[in-house]
Protein backbone atom coordinates (compact mmCIF):
# COMPACT_ATOMS: atom_id res chain seq x y z
CA UNK A 1 0.00 0.00 0.00
CA UNK A 2 0.86 3.73 -0.40
CA UNK A 3 1.91 5.79 2.20
CA UNK A 4 3.38 9.33 2.75
CA UNK A 5 6.64 9.41 4.73
CA UNK A 6 5.68 10.92 8.33
CA UNK A 7 2.28 10.59 7.23
CA UNK A 8 2.21 14.30 5.40
CA UNK A 9 1.16 14.24 2.02
CA UNK A 10 3.78 17.00 0.78
CA UNK A 11 6.45 14.32 0.96
CA UNK A 12 7.59 11.28 -1.36
CA UNK A 13 5.13 8.39 -1.68
CA UNK A 14 6.37 5.46 -0.05
CA UNK A 15 5.32 1.47 -0.50
CA UNK A 16 4.57 -0.38 2.58
CA UNK A 17 5.11 -3.78 2.43
CA UNK A 18 3.53 -5.84 4.83
CA UNK A 19 4.25 -9.37 6.04
CA UNK A 20 1.69 -11.75 7.88
CA UNK A 21 2.46 -15.46 8.78
CA UNK A 22 -0.06 -18.17 9.61
CA UNK A 23 0.46 -21.54 11.56
CA UNK A 24 -1.23 -23.77 9.08
CA UNK A 25 -3.39 -23.81 5.57
CA UNK A 26 -6.56 -23.50 7.41
CA UNK A 27 -5.18 -20.42 9.29
CA UNK A 28 -4.17 -18.78 6.00
CA UNK A 29 -7.48 -19.99 3.98
CA UNK A 30 -9.92 -18.31 6.82
CA UNK A 31 -7.79 -15.28 6.81
CA UNK A 32 -7.71 -15.28 2.75
CA UNK A 33 -11.37 -16.10 2.90
CA UNK A 34 -11.58 -12.77 5.41
CA UNK A 35 -9.77 -10.31 3.11
CA UNK A 36 -12.16 -11.39 0.15
CA UNK A 37 -15.01 -10.57 2.39
CA UNK A 38 -13.77 -7.45 2.94
CA UNK A 39 -13.44 -6.23 -0.64
CA UNK A 40 -16.74 -7.16 -1.42
CA UNK A 41 -18.02 -5.13 1.45
CA UNK A 42 -15.32 -2.42 0.49
CA UNK A 43 -17.79 1.16 1.33
CA UNK A 44 -16.21 2.92 -1.31
CA UNK A 45 -16.83 0.56 -4.35
CA UNK A 46 -20.77 -0.47 -3.13
CA UNK A 47 -21.13 3.33 -2.62
CA UNK A 48 -20.47 3.73 -6.71
CA UNK A 49 -22.26 0.55 -7.13
CA UNK A 50 -25.54 1.12 -5.38
CA UNK A 51 -24.85 5.11 -6.27
CA UNK A 52 -25.17 5.97 -2.60
CA UNK A 53 -22.43 8.77 -2.70
CA UNK A 54 -19.19 10.37 -4.27
CA UNK A 55 -16.64 12.42 -3.56
CA UNK A 56 -15.18 14.85 -5.89
CA UNK A 57 -12.07 16.36 -6.76
CA UNK A 58 -13.61 19.50 -7.94
CA UNK A 59 -16.12 19.87 -4.98
CA UNK A 60 -12.99 18.98 -2.37
CA UNK A 61 -11.45 16.14 -0.59
CA UNK A 62 -13.06 14.83 2.24
CA UNK A 63 -16.47 16.51 1.12
CA UNK A 64 -19.55 14.08 0.72
CA UNK A 65 -22.22 14.08 -1.48
CA UNK A 66 -25.51 11.95 -1.05
CA UNK A 67 -26.89 10.91 -4.01
CA UNK A 68 -30.78 10.22 -4.09
CA UNK A 69 -30.55 6.13 -2.58
CA UNK A 70 -28.19 7.22 0.16
CA UNK A 71 -29.78 11.07 0.80
CA UNK A 72 -32.86 8.31 1.38
CA UNK A 73 -31.36 6.04 3.70
CA UNK A 74 -29.62 9.10 5.88
CA UNK A 75 -33.22 10.59 5.64
CA UNK A 76 -34.62 7.26 7.07
CA UNK A 77 -31.70 7.27 9.82
CA UNK A 78 -32.60 11.07 10.85
CA UNK A 79 -36.03 10.23 11.41
CA UNK A 80 -35.46 7.34 13.73
CA UNK A 81 -32.88 9.14 15.45
CA UNK A 82 -35.14 13.01 15.92
CA UNK A 83 -38.21 10.84 16.97
CA UNK A 84 -36.43 8.43 19.21
CA UNK A 85 -34.67 11.68 20.71
CA UNK A 86 -38.51 13.15 21.43
CA UNK A 87 -39.41 10.51 23.01
CA UNK A 88 -36.60 10.49 25.50
CA UNK A 89 -37.66 14.21 26.84
CA UNK A 90 -34.56 15.90 24.55
CA UNK A 91 -34.87 19.05 22.73
CA UNK A 92 -34.16 19.21 18.55
CA UNK A 93 -31.90 22.52 18.28
CA UNK A 94 -30.39 23.72 14.75
CA UNK A 95 -27.40 26.16 14.99
CA UNK A 96 -25.23 27.92 12.85
CA UNK A 97 -22.53 26.63 10.41
CA UNK A 98 -19.94 29.58 11.50
CA UNK A 99 -19.27 32.06 14.79
CA UNK A 100 -17.11 34.51 15.85
CA UNK A 101 -13.40 33.51 16.57
CA UNK A 102 -13.73 35.10 20.03
CA UNK A 103 -16.58 31.92 20.73
CA UNK A 104 -13.94 29.78 20.59
CA UNK A 105 -11.32 31.39 22.41
CA UNK A 106 -13.86 31.54 25.25
CA UNK A 107 -14.14 27.56 24.97
CA UNK A 108 -10.73 26.67 24.93
CA UNK A 109 -10.59 25.20 21.10
CA UNK A 110 -7.98 27.57 19.75
CA UNK A 111 -5.76 26.82 22.28
CA UNK A 112 -6.02 23.31 22.55
CA UNK A 113 -7.96 22.19 19.05
CA UNK A 114 -6.56 24.28 16.84
CA UNK A 115 -4.58 22.02 14.96
CA UNK A 116 -8.41 20.53 13.81
CA UNK A 117 -9.98 24.06 12.80
CA UNK A 118 -10.02 25.89 9.47
CA UNK A 119 -8.26 29.17 8.76
CA UNK A 120 -10.53 32.73 10.21
CA UNK A 121 -12.68 34.46 7.43
CA UNK A 122 -12.78 37.98 7.79
CA UNK A 123 -16.45 39.29 7.77
CA UNK A 124 -16.80 42.88 8.07
CA UNK A 125 -14.03 43.51 10.57
CA UNK A 126 -14.93 40.15 12.33
CA UNK A 127 -13.17 36.90 12.47
CA UNK A 128 -15.32 34.03 12.47
CA UNK A 129 -14.84 30.31 12.67
CA UNK A 130 -16.08 27.32 10.60
CA UNK A 131 -17.36 25.29 13.90
CA UNK A 132 -15.61 22.43 14.96
CA UNK A 133 -17.87 21.31 17.50
CA UNK A 134 -21.54 21.90 18.35
CA UNK A 135 -21.02 22.70 22.11
CA UNK A 136 -20.90 26.48 22.38
CA UNK A 137 -24.40 26.98 21.14
CA UNK A 138 -26.11 24.65 23.08
CA UNK A 139 -24.32 26.46 25.64
CA UNK A 140 -26.29 29.75 24.33
CA UNK A 141 -29.37 28.21 24.16
CA UNK A 142 -29.31 27.36 27.92
CA UNK A 143 -28.32 30.71 28.81
CA UNK A 144 -30.51 32.34 27.04
CA UNK A 145 -33.16 32.02 30.57
CA UNK A 146 -32.54 32.11 34.10
CA UNK A 147 -32.47 28.44 35.20
CA UNK A 148 -33.62 26.52 38.68
CA UNK A 149 -33.01 23.37 40.15
CA UNK A 150 -36.02 22.03 39.33
CA UNK A 151 -35.59 22.40 35.99
CA UNK A 152 -32.61 20.03 35.28
CA UNK A 153 -31.84 17.75 33.35
CA UNK A 154 -32.03 19.37 30.44
CA UNK A 155 -30.91 17.84 27.40
CA UNK A 156 -30.45 19.16 23.67
CA UNK A 157 -30.18 17.57 20.71
CA UNK A 158 -28.80 18.45 17.37
CA UNK A 159 -27.80 16.65 13.57
CA UNK A 160 -25.42 19.46 13.74
CA UNK A 161 -22.91 19.43 10.47
CA UNK A 162 -19.18 20.36 11.58
CA UNK A 163 -15.70 20.70 9.76
CA UNK A 164 -12.15 19.08 10.88
CA UNK A 165 -8.84 19.67 9.34
CA UNK A 166 -7.75 16.03 8.26
CA UNK A 167 -4.66 15.91 6.19
CA UNK A 168 -5.73 14.72 3.04
CA UNK A 169 -3.44 11.60 3.36
CA UNK A 170 -5.61 9.94 6.12
CA UNK A 171 -8.85 11.14 4.24
CA UNK A 172 -10.69 7.44 3.56
CA UNK A 173 -14.42 7.58 1.85
CA UNK A 174 -16.89 8.12 4.27
CA UNK A 175 -14.98 6.90 7.67
CA UNK A 176 -12.57 9.77 7.31
CA UNK A 177 -13.83 12.85 6.01
CA UNK A 178 -13.14 16.97 6.49
CA UNK A 179 -17.30 17.85 6.85
CA UNK A 180 -19.64 15.84 8.62
CA UNK A 181 -22.77 15.37 10.67
CA UNK A 182 -22.57 14.50 14.40
CA UNK A 183 -25.48 13.55 16.24
CA UNK A 184 -25.08 15.46 19.05
CA UNK A 185 -26.33 16.21 22.51
CA UNK A 186 -25.58 17.69 25.73
CA UNK A 187 -27.24 17.50 28.84
CA UNK A 188 -27.06 20.14 31.52
CA UNK A 189 -27.26 18.54 34.93
CA UNK A 190 -27.01 19.02 38.40
CA UNK A 191 -23.99 17.19 39.74
CA UNK A 192 -26.14 14.71 41.87
CA UNK A 193 -27.91 13.58 38.96
CA UNK A 194 -24.47 13.21 37.08
CA UNK A 195 -24.63 9.00 37.40
CA UNK A 196 -28.43 8.87 36.73
CA UNK A 197 -27.99 10.93 33.48
CA UNK A 198 -24.60 8.37 32.68
CA UNK A 199 -26.86 5.42 33.10
CA UNK A 200 -29.84 6.53 31.04
CA UNK A 201 -27.53 7.39 28.28
CA UNK A 202 -25.78 3.83 27.85
CA UNK A 203 -29.27 2.51 27.76
CA UNK A 204 -30.48 4.62 25.03
CA UNK A 205 -26.93 4.25 23.17
CA UNK A 206 -27.17 0.09 23.31
CA UNK A 207 -30.92 0.19 22.43
CA UNK A 208 -30.14 2.64 19.50
CA UNK A 209 -27.11 0.19 18.17
CA UNK A 210 -29.03 -2.72 18.91
CA UNK A 211 -32.06 -1.05 16.18
CA UNK A 212 -29.49 -1.21 13.52
CA UNK A 213 -28.10 -4.31 14.00
CA UNK A 214 -24.87 -4.05 16.43
CA UNK A 215 -25.28 -6.15 19.42
CA UNK A 216 -21.05 -6.61 20.05
CA UNK A 217 -19.28 -4.03 20.93
CA UNK A 218 -15.87 -2.96 23.37
CA UNK A 219 -16.29 -0.03 25.92
CA UNK A 220 -13.33 1.91 26.70
CA UNK A 221 -12.82 4.74 29.40
CA UNK A 222 -10.62 7.36 27.65
CA UNK A 223 -8.29 9.64 29.80
CA UNK A 224 -6.70 12.87 30.74
CA UNK A 225 -4.30 13.88 27.56
CA UNK A 226 -1.07 15.52 28.23
CA UNK A 227 -2.75 19.10 26.90
CA UNK A 228 -6.02 19.60 29.14
CA UNK A 229 -8.30 22.43 31.02
CA UNK A 230 -9.45 22.31 34.26
CA UNK A 231 -8.70 20.84 37.36
CA UNK A 232 -7.20 17.21 38.72
CA UNK A 233 -9.93 17.09 41.03
CA UNK A 234 -12.42 17.69 38.39
CA UNK A 235 -10.92 15.24 36.06
CA UNK A 236 -10.71 12.83 38.50
CA UNK A 237 -14.73 12.90 39.80
CA UNK A 238 -15.72 13.25 35.72
CA UNK A 239 -13.69 9.99 35.20
CA UNK A 240 -14.67 7.95 38.25
CA UNK A 241 -18.37 8.96 37.31
CA UNK A 242 -18.08 7.25 33.93
CA UNK A 243 -16.39 4.10 35.64
CA UNK A 244 -18.81 3.81 38.26
CA UNK A 245 -21.81 3.88 35.62
CA UNK A 246 -20.09 1.31 33.70
CA UNK A 247 -19.14 -0.90 36.49
CA UNK A 248 -23.70 -0.40 37.70
CA UNK A 249 -24.05 -1.65 34.12
CA UNK A 250 -22.05 -4.39 34.25
CA UNK A 251 -20.34 -3.61 31.29
CA UNK A 252 -16.88 -4.58 31.02
CA UNK A 253 -14.43 -2.04 30.08
CA UNK A 254 -10.53 -0.68 28.67
CA UNK A 255 -8.80 2.54 29.52
CA UNK A 256 -7.50 4.21 26.80
CA UNK A 257 -4.97 6.18 28.41
CA UNK A 258 -4.87 10.10 27.27
CA UNK A 259 -7.23 9.57 24.71
CA UNK A 260 -10.06 11.91 26.53
CA UNK A 261 -10.53 15.30 24.98
CA UNK A 262 -9.48 18.26 26.47
CA UNK A 263 -12.29 19.15 28.52
CA UNK A 264 -12.88 15.91 30.37
CA UNK A 265 -12.99 12.07 30.16
CA UNK A 266 -15.34 9.98 28.26
CA UNK A 267 -17.06 6.26 26.94
CA UNK A 268 -16.13 5.18 23.83
CA UNK A 269 -17.89 2.69 22.25
CA UNK A 270 -16.81 0.43 19.34
CA UNK A 271 -19.34 -1.50 17.38
CA UNK A 272 -18.60 -4.58 16.17
CA UNK A 273 -19.67 -5.37 12.25
CA UNK A 274 -20.36 -8.76 10.59
CA UNK A 275 -16.95 -9.66 10.12
CA UNK A 276 -16.03 -9.02 13.89
CA UNK A 277 -14.31 -5.29 13.17
CA UNK A 278 -14.55 -2.53 15.65
CA UNK A 279 -15.62 0.72 14.64
CA UNK A 280 -15.69 3.86 16.88
CA UNK A 281 -19.13 4.99 17.32
CA UNK A 282 -20.73 6.41 20.64
CA UNK A 283 -19.50 8.62 22.83
CA UNK A 284 -20.09 10.32 26.09
CA UNK A 285 -18.55 12.74 27.88
CA UNK A 286 -18.62 14.79 31.14
CA UNK A 287 -17.35 18.29 31.35
CA UNK A 288 -16.81 19.98 34.85
CA UNK A 289 -14.96 22.86 32.50
CA UNK A 290 -16.94 24.57 29.56
CA UNK A 291 -19.58 25.48 32.26
CA UNK A 292 -17.38 27.43 34.10
CA UNK A 293 -15.55 28.98 30.92
CA UNK A 294 -18.94 29.92 30.06
CA UNK A 295 -20.14 31.10 33.74
CA UNK A 296 -23.37 28.94 33.15
CA UNK A 297 -25.11 28.65 36.46
CA UNK A 298 -29.19 27.33 37.77
CA UNK A 299 -30.81 28.40 41.05
CA UNK A 300 -30.65 25.80 44.16
CA UNK A 301 -33.01 24.83 46.48
CA UNK A 302 -30.95 27.12 48.85
CA UNK A 303 -31.30 30.42 46.54
CA UNK A 304 -27.97 29.65 45.70
CA UNK A 305 -26.41 30.01 42.21
CA UNK A 306 -24.38 27.25 41.29
CA UNK A 307 -22.37 25.20 38.53
CA UNK A 308 -24.57 22.78 36.41
CA UNK A 309 -22.45 19.73 34.89
CA UNK A 310 -22.40 19.34 30.75
CA UNK A 311 -22.45 15.37 29.33
CA UNK A 312 -21.37 15.89 25.78
CA UNK A 313 -22.95 12.68 24.29
CA UNK A 314 -23.34 11.81 20.35
CA UNK A 315 -24.54 7.72 19.42
CA UNK A 316 -23.90 6.75 15.96
CA UNK A 317 -20.49 9.43 15.82
CA UNK A 318 -21.03 10.97 12.90
CA UNK A 319 -23.91 10.09 10.00
CA UNK A 320 -21.35 10.10 7.21
CA UNK A 321 -19.20 7.64 9.55
CA UNK A 322 -22.30 5.44 10.41
CA UNK A 323 -23.31 5.32 7.22
CA UNK A 324 -19.78 4.25 5.83
CA UNK A 325 -19.81 1.09 8.62
CA UNK A 326 -23.79 0.34 7.79
CA UNK A 327 -22.41 -0.41 4.34
CA UNK A 328 -20.07 -2.71 5.39
CA UNK A 329 -21.92 -4.37 7.88
CA UNK A 330 -24.65 -5.08 5.23
CA UNK A 331 -22.76 -5.40 2.21
CA UNK A 332 -25.20 -2.85 0.80
CA UNK A 333 -28.00 -5.37 1.48
CA UNK A 334 -29.81 -3.02 3.79
CA UNK A 335 -32.85 -3.85 6.20
CA UNK A 336 -36.00 -3.15 4.42
CA UNK A 337 -36.93 -0.21 6.96
CA UNK A 338 -33.86 1.96 5.55
CA UNK A 339 -33.40 0.23 1.97
CA UNK A 340 -33.72 3.22 -0.31
CA UNK A 341 -35.96 1.41 -2.96
CA UNK A 342 -37.97 -1.27 -0.94
CA UNK A 343 -39.70 -2.99 -3.66
CA UNK A 344 -39.34 -2.97 -7.58
CA UNK A 345 -42.53 -4.33 -9.43
CA UNK A 346 -41.06 -5.92 -12.98
CA UNK A 347 -43.66 -6.95 -16.02
CA UNK A 348 -42.69 -9.91 -17.62
CA UNK A 349 -44.32 -8.30 -21.60
CA UNK A 350 -45.60 -4.67 -22.32
CA UNK A 351 -49.06 -6.03 -21.86
CA UNK A 352 -49.07 -6.49 -17.72
CA UNK A 353 -47.92 -2.84 -17.44
CA UNK A 354 -51.21 -1.74 -16.65
CA UNK A 355 -51.49 -4.04 -13.71
CA UNK A 356 -47.78 -3.12 -12.80
CA UNK A 357 -48.70 0.72 -12.64
CA UNK A 358 -52.16 -0.35 -10.26
CA UNK A 359 -49.90 -2.64 -7.83
CA UNK A 360 -46.63 0.25 -7.70
CA UNK A 361 -49.24 3.30 -7.25
CA UNK A 362 -51.39 1.24 -4.07
CA UNK A 363 -47.63 -0.17 -2.89
CA UNK A 364 -46.84 3.63 -2.89
CA UNK A 365 -49.64 5.46 -1.18
CA UNK A 366 -48.91 2.83 1.63
CA UNK A 367 -45.55 4.64 2.39
CA UNK A 368 -43.39 1.54 0.49
CA UNK A 369 -40.72 3.00 -1.69
CA UNK A 370 -41.50 1.65 -5.01
CA UNK A 371 -40.04 1.43 -8.62
CA UNK A 372 -41.60 0.11 -11.56
CA UNK A 373 -39.62 -1.51 -14.18
CA UNK A 374 -41.85 -1.47 -17.74
CA UNK A 375 -38.49 -2.06 -19.82
CA UNK A 376 -38.63 -4.19 -23.18
CA UNK A 377 -36.36 -6.78 -21.73
CA UNK A 378 -36.58 -10.00 -20.38
CA UNK A 379 -37.70 -10.84 -16.71
CA UNK A 380 -34.37 -12.59 -16.16
CA UNK A 381 -32.30 -9.87 -16.76
CA UNK A 382 -34.40 -7.20 -14.66
CA UNK A 383 -34.43 -9.40 -11.81
CA UNK A 384 -30.46 -9.94 -12.48
CA UNK A 385 -30.34 -6.03 -12.09
CA UNK A 386 -32.85 -5.78 -9.38
CA UNK A 387 -30.82 -7.81 -7.28
CA UNK A 388 -27.11 -6.56 -7.85
CA UNK A 389 -29.02 -2.87 -6.99
CA UNK A 390 -30.20 -5.10 -3.45
CA UNK A 391 -33.45 -4.51 -3.73
CA UNK A 392 -35.42 -6.17 -1.10
CA UNK A 393 -38.45 -7.26 -3.02
CA UNK A 394 -39.57 -7.62 -6.18
CA UNK A 395 -43.07 -8.17 -7.61
CA UNK A 396 -43.22 -9.96 -10.76
CA UNK A 397 -46.21 -9.47 -12.96
CA UNK A 398 -47.41 -11.71 -15.85
CA UNK A 399 -50.25 -13.34 -17.38
CA UNK A 400 -51.21 -15.55 -13.99
CA UNK A 401 -50.70 -12.45 -12.20
CA UNK A 402 -53.74 -10.15 -13.77
CA UNK A 403 -55.60 -13.98 -14.13
CA UNK A 404 -55.66 -14.02 -10.25
CA UNK A 405 -55.23 -10.69 -9.25
CA UNK A 406 -52.31 -11.54 -6.99
CA UNK A 407 -48.98 -11.16 -7.04
CA UNK A 408 -45.71 -13.38 -6.90
CA UNK A 409 -43.01 -11.57 -4.83
CA UNK A 410 -39.31 -12.77 -4.75
CA UNK A 411 -37.14 -11.87 -1.80
CA UNK A 412 -33.68 -11.16 -2.48
CA UNK A 413 -31.81 -13.88 -1.22
CA UNK A 414 -33.81 -15.55 -4.11
CA UNK A 415 -36.84 -17.39 -2.25
CA UNK A 416 -40.18 -16.71 -3.81
CA UNK A 417 -43.55 -15.85 -2.29
CA UNK A 418 -47.05 -16.03 -2.99
CA UNK A 419 -49.26 -15.69 -5.19
CA UNK A 420 -50.13 -13.22 -2.57
CA UNK A 421 -53.17 -10.83 -2.78
CA UNK A 422 -51.61 -6.74 -3.01
CA UNK A 423 -53.18 -6.31 0.42
CA UNK A 424 -51.36 -9.19 2.05
CA UNK A 425 -48.37 -8.36 0.75
CA UNK A 426 -48.47 -4.84 2.24
CA UNK A 427 -49.70 -6.27 5.58
CA UNK A 428 -46.49 -8.30 5.83
CA UNK A 429 -44.10 -5.47 4.82
CA UNK A 430 -45.27 -2.81 6.67
CA UNK A 431 -44.89 -5.02 9.60
CA UNK A 432 -40.98 -5.98 9.17
CA UNK A 433 -40.99 -2.18 8.77
CA UNK A 434 -42.71 -1.18 11.62
CA UNK A 435 -40.24 -3.89 13.67
CA UNK A 436 -37.17 -2.70 11.98
CA UNK A 437 -35.89 -5.76 11.46
CA UNK A 438 -32.52 -6.45 10.55
CA UNK A 439 -32.62 -10.07 9.09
Amino acid sequence: AGAYWRGNEKNKMLQRIYGTSFTDEKDLKEYLNFLEEVKKRNHRRLGKELDLFSISEEIGAGLIIWHPNGAMIRKMIEDFWINQHYMADYKILYTPHIAKLQLWQKSGHLDYYRDNMYSPMEIEGIDYEIKPMNCPFHIHVYKTSLRSYRDLPIRYAELGTVYRYERSGVLHGLLRVRGFTQDDAHIFCREDQIEDEILRVLDFTLSILKTFGFNEYDVYISTRPDEYVGTLENWELSTEALRRALEIKGLSYNIDLGAGVFYGPKIDIKVKDSLNRPWQCSTIQVDFNNPERFDMTYRGSDGKEHRPIMIHRALLGSLERFFGILIEHYAGAFPLWLAPVQVEVLTIAERHADYAVAVSGRLRSEGIRTELNLENEKVGYKIRNATMRKVPYLIIIGDREIFEKKITVRKRSGENIGPLMVEEFIGIIKSEIDDKRTI
